[in-house]
């Protein structure tokens, strides 16, 4: 590979030249071979250049996993622009602030997907988040469009087929270290960050996850369930196509689909959350339904399969641990396949680059950790993000002076490049699968005008964790808590929703060195009080 460069162009090129005739994607009916996929992705470039999107310009993608999606990424990888990673589930605030931070000139989206109302939620998007966009790109499978809602007319409509019928590109401006695409994520303010990683970050690390998943043997074939929106499907999808591998996609997940798409296509890795391998080997026959399969890597989001890995064992369905975050990308780390069950439990494992390194560090004296000791986790490597976009204060403070990245994860490290997460350091919520920030949510319901202030804690529920609200009402109302939980529901997805709201008049707190602060850990205490009493 010293011959090649790691840009998302060289990435298809690559793989193109060595199987131009091989299965790229297999998109429900569609199939898209590499030549295939590489020349939509220059028609497509030339089409969004057209438009005049150039060098660091950020375009907005709303879509679900649909080959288009990995078509125009590429294509904006030629251009050089940016790609703004929008979860479908996402309602008007988070568009809005995704859209309107971002500055992202153009959005593409599928309108009628799974009859989501898209247009409305942007209708409902304040006018100033969406003043820099110009272009809404709208896919579509042959199915007639609706019209533009009245607030959204001044924004020009251009149609996916336009673009996609382009003339060939002839130019690439692809370089390693230009920023490609942005992930959100939660962290320590109420609005998510903007990780945005470089050319050089996504491409060398879709090879390193290739070679050490064994990805590149040649019967792989990979499941594409988890959305291409998050670097968990993201960094699956680059790997199976930095070695020329076939990909299944799934723009909507199930059980059902995804056992009958692993039995037509022989698939042989995936990797997904908890539920979903559930829910595949609920859909499976037999007591090992699936023989082709070699291994995956879970992510445990919900506490109810916390059994999952055990059950699937017993089918002979090898699961592993893994650990990864936007800021390195996810698949940075797995257990090995062929240890016992309790260390493949175990979240973490050894790093996928040979060049990537952990340690741990004492939150409170700032000293370094011996291995075996628990501390925040602090990792480097190839597929370190470039920055936080458009913040320089947070890319600061995220990164040490030798350039690890300070995770906010707890754990332990066994060597340089093996560890062992246990938790999160701080109160960030695993919700739907999402790392959500309580703040964020916290907000929103303080933007109701029935509300003066609101705390929200993670409770346990049988379908994984749920946020649960306490507010202390507006002076002087009447508190209506179907009111606030449908604002909620209107601006929000849906796995940030309360479960609950109870209502307060103080919150409990506690002094210490650094001032007042809320005792959340009372909070949940008291959710799962009036949880068990209800």
């Amino acid at each position: 590979m010293t011959d090649m460069t790691n840009t998302l162009t060289d990435l298809i090129s690559h793989s193109a030249s060595n199987y131009p005739d091989g299965v790229a994607i297999i998109d429900r009916d569609n199939t898209w071979t590499y030549s295939a996929l590489l020349e939509s992705s220059q028609r497509l470039a030339t089409g969004l250049q057209n438009l005049g999107i150039g060098t660091g310009d950020r375009v907005a993608f709303w879509l679900p996993n649909i080959a288009a999606y990995l078509a125009l990424h590429l294509a904006c990888g030629r251009l050089g622009a940016i790609t703004v990673s929008v979860n479908t589930r996402f309602r008007s605030s988070e568009v809005g602030d995704i859209v309107g931070r971002s500055g992202a000139r153009a959005m593409i989206l599928w309108p009628t997907f799974k009859d989501l109302p898209f247009l409305d939620i942007l209708a409902d998007v304040p006018a100033d988040d969406l003043k820099a966009l110009e272009h809404f790109i709208v896919y579509d499978e042959g199915e007639a469009q609706p019209d533009l809602p009245a607030a959204l007319q001044n924004i020009k409509q251009v149609p996916y087929s336009d673009l996609a019928t382009s003339d060939l590109a002839e130019f690439d401006f692809a370089t390693e270290d230009m920023g490609t695409i942005i992930f959100t994520t939660s962290g320590t303010t109420a609005a998510p960050k903007f990780v945005l990683h470089s050319q050089a970050s996504i491409v060398r690390h879709a090879r390193n996850v290739a070679r050490f998943f064994g990805y590149d043997a040649e019967d792989t074939v990979m499941l594409q369930a988890v959305p291409l929106c998050g670097t968990f499907g993201h960094a699956q999808a680059m790997a199976t196509l930095s070695v020329g591998r076939p990909m299944i996609s799934m723009p909507v997940f199930s059980g059902q689909a995804a056992a009958a798409a692993m039995h037509a296509h022989k698939v042989t890795n995936f990797n997904g959350s908890d539920e979903m391998f559930a829910l595949i080997l609920e859909a499976g026959e037999g007591e090992r339904p699936y023989p082709l399969f070699r291994f995956g890597g879970y992510a445990a989001f919900n506490p109810a399969f916390a059994d999952i890995l055990e059950r699937a064992d017993k089918r002979d369905m090898i699961l592993c641990g893994l650990w990864g975050m936007s800021e390195m990308q996810a698949l940075y780390g797995l257990q090995d396949p062929a240890a016992d069950v309790e260390t493949r439990l175990l979240a973490g494992g050894r790093t996928t680059s040979d060049e990537a390194k952990v340690r741990t560090r004492d939150p409170e004296t700032g000293d370094l950790l011996p291995h075996g000791q628990a501390g925040e986790i602090e990792a480097s490597g190839p597929s370190r993000m470039k920055e936080y976009f458009g913040d320089k204060a947070a890319t600061a403070k995220a990164l040490t002076d030798d350039g690890y990245v300070r995770t906010g994860d707890l754990g332990y490290t066994t060597s340089d490049t093996s560890f062992v997460f246990l938790s999160r350091m701080g109160d960030v919520l695993r919700l739907g699968g999402f790392l959500v920030n309580p703040a964020e949510i916290e907000n929103h319901l303080e933007a109701h005008p029935l509300v003066t202030a609101a705390q929200v804690v993670g409770v346990d529920t049988e379908t994984g964790t749920r946020p649960y609200a306490f507010v202390i009402p507006a002076p002087g109302v009447e508190f209506e808590s179907t009111q606030v939980l449908a604002h909620c529901a209107d601006g929000m997805a849906k796995f940030k929703v309360p479960l609950a709201i109870t209502v307060v008049e103080e919150f409990p707190t506690t002094a210490s060195a650094n001032g007042v602060k809320i005792q959340r850990k009372t909070l949940r205490e008291m959710a799962m009080a009036e949880l068990d009493g209800s």
